[in-house]
């Protein structure tokens, strides 16, 4: 992979549609957007191959906190996860329901509540004023969580088009102050406000059956300013449209064209390496987080690296931005689904 320094992505400029009514992609959804403005509410389920879900991770100085509810058509595949960032502790649980039952997903991102039911486990996700409240229950551990949406904050939106039937609608919202209480046992503990910090991945489309992706996101202060890290790889190439973003206090500055990754499969935690579009970071593991399902048709690997970004980002002004310290994840990803 190398830069496309020429490319420039297209914004969506008002609110639209993600399909027209045959269930095809609107084509004018095509592009991001810095606030999630796609209307998904006519994707629907049951088509086989729709893929809607709701990813929150929450990092904060001593512990990160994951929940997922999702909808595959043929499947629901939940997770409530919890780490001790000084021990490595973890607490987790997951699973595929098959035949899928016990989740609810919201039409379109932030215009009703999601949620999930199944064996050991408990999510739920609601608006509530001033944010999101992300509640989830597994043996051992708990959490309730609010990730403020503050005024004007901005969000990478993004409509990918592999083709007419085939289609990504992606809220990746990086930053967002979070606070709440966190139960493992019964020791209880406080999100340290100003120090936590919640991250977004909502996702609504139609897939190809085998695919594979890298995602990075951070959050942090550095420099007194707020960092947020948004880049990807792979599963936009070739589609006119990337999920690359940098964000300072709360502002967006999209990166065009494609990042480039540099990382060892064979040693997850050495550093990895991402550039492109003016950013240049290092990103160094502390945790590994490896998930694998196979259900004959349902198979999966996430590799799920968590630790440090540091670099630099030059925006379209000329301004170079320094980070370090920046806590959040890099992964490797392949599905077949």
């Amino acid at each position: 992979m190398h830069e496309h320094g020429a490319i420039t992505e297209p914004a969506i400029q008002a609110p639209v549609a993600l399909v027209a009514p045959d269930g095809t992609l609107n084509r004018a959804a095509v592009g991001w957007a810095t606030q999630p403005i796609i209307d998904t509410s006519g994707l629907g389920a049951g088509r086989g191959r729709n893929k809607r879900w709701e990813y929150w991770n929450v990092v904060t100085p001593t512990h990160i906190l994951a929940a997922t509810v999702s909808a595959i058509d043929y499947a629901c595949v939940p997770e409530v996860w919890v780490l001790d960032r000084e021990t490595g502790e973890e607490w987790g649980k997951a699973g595929a329901v098959i035949p899928p039952r016990g989740a609810v997903l919201a039409p379109s991102l932030e215009e009703g509540s999601s949620s999930m039911r199944s064996e050991g486990l408990s999510i739920d996700i609601d608006e509530v004023p001033g944010g999101t409240r992300i509640r989830a229950e597994i043996a051992g551990a708990s959490f309730d969580v609010v990730a403020a949406l503050p005024e004007g904050h901005e969000r990478l939106a993004l409509v990918v088009p592999w083709s007419d039937t085939r289609f990504q609608y992606t809220v990746k919202d990086v930053a967002r102050p979070a606070t709440g209480t966190l139960r493992i046992g019964s020791d209880e503990f406080q999100l340290p406000a100003g120090d936590s910090w919640a991250v977004l991945d909502h996702g609504r489309g139609r897939w190809p059956y085998s695919i594979a992706w890298n995602w990075g996101a951070g959050s942090g202060r550095a420099c007194g300013r707020v960092i947020g890290v948004q880049v990807g790889a792979r599963w936009t190439a070739g589609t006119g449209v990337s999920e690359n973003a940098f964000f300072v206090d709360g502002v967006m500055h999209k990166i065009h064209g494609e990042t480039s990754w540099d990382y060892d499969p064979h040693n997850w935690r050495r550093p990895w390496r991402v550039r492109g579009g003016g950013f240049d970071a290092v990103f160094t593991p502390f945790h590994v987080k490896h998930s694998q399902t196979n259900f004959g048709v349902l198979a999966g690997r996430t590799d799920q690296c968590f630790g440090e970004w540091a670099g630099t980002f030059r925006t379209a002004t000329g301004e170079e931005i320094c980070f370090e310290g920046i806590t959040g994840w890099a992964e490797d990803v392949r599905n077949r689904w």
